[in-house]
């Protein structure tokens, strides 16, 4: 069948489906999935004739290109002016510090690229510490996408780039090789095309609840020491998730939040905001939700900076209690609008809240239970559980040694958050069985790992030229 046969094959049966199911309503988007698996990649292969797997590897900075300094800055916008010099001063410590901080610089670089055309819900920050381990509901530690601030609607390709560029940048803070750092990026992109050709050809609702068990992937590790080490945090994330986040509640009467400066602190004038919020998103649960919610009492509020990127946006603890001291921490985090609105169109959700749970709802595995947005004051917010951040920093201490392990289990993560959200087989179709697409991959991060030292160190001079006020971390 040729691709203009499948097209209007796609079509014909779009339009019966609407007139006999029900489904007049169906997007455009959704039409291929009416088709049978091979038709679907039939289509995505045609793909190729618009934009070569190949062509990926080109990565050229316009002329034109934006100053990376003024994109920082416009996304100044909404956040919290007084926390603003700890964000540029996290960002100087080095290119990948700086990276993590950027979504918005290589929102507006990707932007500026042709792209397949191949759309799925994107993570839009999809670099290597925006994935991590958790403990499931059934007890067992997944590894999972874990940041979902910037998600929207875009080409698939975006979020693997990131991730690919991410890899590189960090092996080279880790005094990797090039060859080394290109072989993390091959990896990542090798894992995603496997784990997206596979899921493409099973039933979507298999798809749908497949999960990355990370006992599972530890004992895939080859290196018998780099798997001792892994099973030893995997341990850590078991331990740390059943301790109840003990050690972020103090006092034995009176339940409080202590304060451990930069990462937690009083709200001061802030704090009534963040009881409003709080109390907003409580009252406009769902009437299940709100069953659970009614057993807890809002005890204590603290502002908490953590991470890079989010740095300046109103984020607060809140700790909830119930009569008997059972506690329970939830997180209030403003949303604002993605880094890639302007590249990939605005998301379907006037509220920017909105977008963040639709968008964690499509691609992680076990959402939150406690997901959920409001507003207050001219602030859009979602809420979810706390993530212990004990749990973020065994995901975050990554040694180089085990590096080439997380960049296969980022990119196989990857594919089974967009198998989700997106088609599988359109992007199997496009991917197909051979390497040009993972070579590509990883000569484009090798390019991007360039500019973004370069534009690390336009940060730094304009730090040391007073451009920008950046404040150093408090002990």
């Amino acid at each position: 069948m040729t691709p203009q046969e499948v097209i209007k094959t796609q079509l014909d049966r779009a339009r019966m489906a609407a007139q006999h199911g029900g489904m007049s309503d169906l997007p455009p988007e959704s039409a291929p999935r009416l088709l049978s698996v091979e038709e679907r990649r039939a289509l995505g292969h045609a793909k190729r004739a618009a934009l070569s797997r190949s062509a990926h590897a080109e990565w050229q900075a316009a002329l034109n290109r934006d100053d990376p300094v003024d994109l920082l800055r416009a996304g100044e916008a909404g956040r919290l002016p007084s926390l603003l010099p700890l964000r540029y001063g996290r960002m100087a410590v080095d290119p990948f510090a700086f990276f993590r901080g950027a979504a918005a610089v290589m929102a507006a670089d990707l932007g500026a690229t042709p792209n397949t055309g191949l759309r799925t819900q994107l993570c839009g920050d999809a670099h290597l510490a925006n994935f991590g381990a958790m403990c499931g509901l059934s007890g067992e530690a997944l590894f999972d996408v874990n940041d979902f601030d910037e998600t929207l609607p875009g080409p698939f390709e975006w979020d693997i780039k990131r991730l690919a560029a991410s890899l590189v940048v960090a092996g080279r803070v880790q005094n990797l090789s090039d060859k080394a750092c290109r072989a993390l990026a091959r990896r990542a992109t090798h894992a995603y095309r496997r784990e997206i050709n596979d899921l493409a050809g099973v039933p979507p609702f298999e798809a749908w609840n497949a999960r990355v068990r990370l006992e599972d992937a530890v004992e895939e590790i080859g290196d018998r020491d780099v798997r001792k080490r892994e099973r030893h945090r995997l341990q850590m994330v078991l331990q740390a998730s059943q301790d109840g986040y003990r050690h972020l509640i103090a006092g034995n009467t009176t339940l409080r939040l202590p304060e451990r400066p930069p990462a937690i602190f009083r709200l001061g004038q802030h704090e009534a905001v963040a009881h409003a919020a709080f109390a907003s998103y409580a009252a406009h649960a769902p009437a299940e939700m709100r069953a659970l919610l009614d057993c807890y009492r809002l005890r204590d509020v603290a502002f908490k900076a953590v991470g890079v990127g989010s740095v300046g946006t109103f984020c607060a603890i809140g700790l909830f209690a119930t009569a008997d001291g059972d506690t329970l921490l939830l997180q209030l985090k403003q949303a604002l609008r993605s880094v890639l609105a302007p590249y990939a169109g605005e998301s379907a959700y006037a509220h920017a809240g909105q977008r963040v749970v639709v968008g964690q709802r499509m691609l992680q595995a076990e959402p939150d239970v406690f997901l959920g947005f409001t507003d207050y004051a001219d602030r859009q917010f979602y809420v979810r559980r706390l993530k212990d951040p004990r749990v973020a920093v065994i995901g975050a201490e990554i040694e180089a040694s085990a590096l080439p392990y997380t960049a296969r289990l980022c990119g196989r993560t990857l594919a089974r958050a967009h198998s989700r959200a997106g088609d599988a087989a359109l992007i199997s179709g496009y991917l197909g069985d051979g390497d040009s697409f993972d070579e590509a991959v990883a000569q484009f991060a090798l390019t991007y790992a360039d500019q973004t030292q370069r534009d690390h160190a336009r940060l730094v001079q304009a730090i040391a030229d007073g451009e920008i006020e950046a404040a150093k971390e408090r002990s």
